[in-house]
This record gives structure tokens, C-alpha cells and sequence, in this order.
């Protein structure tokens, strides 16, 4: 009895040395790594392997759960793993023989433009990435009718220069309609994204449809900036960053249109759709 009560202080004390110890380490962490412990990190923010907040490579880099990760999250796999080309093909042979896209979109060339975009599709759980991969892929189906068309039908007769916009002129002569996957439009587009992808947009905006990588770098230069950050909100916000002026009744069938392409990519690849599918 009496060696058993002499050692229960020293216990005390070892514990109450333990949780001191615990307090100041967690006063020593980032407020955010501590707040985030869980992975409910910001949407901007990676969850690192031991479930902190953070951007650099330690966050963003190999074991990376959550966020836009540098290294595909564990069990994600690579956007090449999931855009096979029975994918790829069961899209594009949709479209005539006659089209013009049909012998310029190659999945070869989309997946060298994906080197340009390495967050692409990975979005933190294996789920989330495919679904951001079906949504881009339903835009693409919609906006070039299954990879037919490398330029919008008409465009060359419209303006598509803002003439107020100081930093990105436009050059006379050139047109700006819409080009590429996303069908790229306006001076003020294609001047970042040429900055962006080191090619002169304003000078020479027809090598979106004329260079296959290029065209799809500036699909996913718009897709990174206007609806990546979006994308978690559900597919119907994305319809509404690509074109707004199709929701709250400006053009229901092509919202319905965008929304049955997502439904069947989701399908093929294997996930649920979220709620939210339409503007």
C-alpha cells in the first residue's frame, strides 16, 4: 500500500507534463494546421499527409488528401488513367467524318496540355476529381458539338473587341471570336492566355485552331482561372462561368444539353452527380 500511493503523485505528474507539452506544440503549429486538423482546409489550401492546412510542397506535395495537390491524392489516379481513349473516342467519334475538329482534337494533345496544368482534375478525393474531369469534358462536348468544331460557326462576321480595354488592344484586322475546346473568345481571353502559354494571342489568335496543344491549353488557362473556383459549388455554377447568359431561362436547352453530357461522363467514370446541376 504504501509503495503504491508514493508513485500515484509521480503519475499525476507525468500526466499533467504530457497534456502541458501538448499545449505548447499546439501553440507552436500554424493557426490554420491547427484549426484544419481534419482536412477542412480552405478551398485554396492543401491538407497535407498528417491533416494540416498549407501551400507549399510539404502540404501540396506526396500525400497530399485535400485541395489543389501538386501529386495526385491517393487513390485518384492520373487524369491519363481516367481519360482513357475509349473516353476520349467515344466522344469525338460522334462527330462526322466532315468536321474539322474530328483529325485536329487528339487526346494525345489534350494530355500534353495537361503537363501545362498539373492540378487539373485533382481536386483532393478520387471522386472530386473525376467529376471536375466529367464537367470539363461536358462543356467541351457541348461548346464543339463532340470535338467538331474548331472555331464558332459564324464567328468571323462578329466583334469581339472590347476596344475599352487598354492592356490587352486589340490588333486590326485580327478576330477574336470563339476558338478551341471552350471556344475562347474576346481580346481581353486571349491575351492573358497567350501570355499564359507563351504565345501571342493578340497578334496571332487563329493558332487556337491551329495548333492542337495550344488549343487546349487555352481551354484549360480558362477553365483554371474562370471555373475552377467554382466548381465545388456544383455543375450548374460552371455552366453559369462559361455562359451566364444560358441560365435563368436564356437558353434552357443548352443548359439541359450541359447537364445530360455531365450526367453521362459521371456515369461512365464511375461517380454520383452532386446536387446543383443547373443555373
Amino acid at each position: 500500500m504504501s509503495k503504491l500511493s508514493s508513485r500515484v503523485p509521480k503519475m499525476r505528474s507525468n500526466i499533467l507534463l504530457t497534456i502541458t507539452l501538448a499545449i505548447v506544440l499546439a501553440g507552436a503549429l500554424p493557426k490554420n494546421a491547427v484549426e484544419a486538423q481534419n482536412c477542412g482546409c480552405a478551398a485554396n489550401l492543401c491538407c497535407s499527409k498528417f491533416g494540416y492546412c498549407g501551400t507549399t510542397n510539404e502540404y501540396c506535395g506526396t500525400g497530399c488528401r485535400q485541395g489543389p495537390c501538386i501529386a495526385s491524392p491517393s487513390g485518384s489516379g492520373s487524369v491519363a488513367d481516367i481519360v482513357t481513349p475509349g473516353f476520349f473516342n467515344g466522344i469525338i467519334n460522334q462527330a462526322s467524318a466532315g468536321c474539322a475538329g474530328k483529325s485536329f482534337y487528339t487526346r494525345n494533345a489534350f494530355l500534353s496540355a495537361v503537363n501545362s496544368y498539373p492540378q487539373f482534375g485533382k481536386l483532393g478525393s478520387a471522386e472530386a476529381s473525376k467529376r471536375e474531369i466529367a464537367a470539363f469534358f461536358a462543356h467541351v462536348t457541348h461548346e464543339t458539338g463532340h470535338f467538331c468544331y474548331k472555331e464558332e460557326i459564324n464567328g468571323a462576321s462578329r466583334n469581339y473587341c472590347d476596344a475599352n480595354n487598354r492592356q490587352y488592344p486589340c490588333v486590326p484586322g485580327k478576330k477574336y471570336h470563339g476558338r478551341g475546346p471552350i471556344q475562347l473568345s474576346w481580346n481581353y481571353n486571349y491575351g492573358p492566355a497567350g501570355k499564359s502559354n507563351n504565345f501571342d494571342g493578340l497578334n496571332d489568335p487563329d493558332i487556337v485552331s491551329r495548333d492542337a496543344v495550344v488549343s487546349f491549353k487555352t481551354a484549360l488557362w480558362f477553365w483554371k482561372n474562370s471555373v475552377r473556383p467554382v466548381v465545388s459549388q456544383g455543375f450548374g455554377a460552371t455552366i453559369r462561368a462559361i455562359n451566364g447568359n444560358e441560365c435563368n431561362g436564356g437558353n434552357a436547352g443548352a443548359v439541359q444539353a450541359r447537364v445530360k453530357y455531365y450526367r453521362d461522363y459521371c456515369g461512365q467514370l464511375g461517380v454520383s452527380t452532386e446536387n446543383n446541376l443547373s443555373c
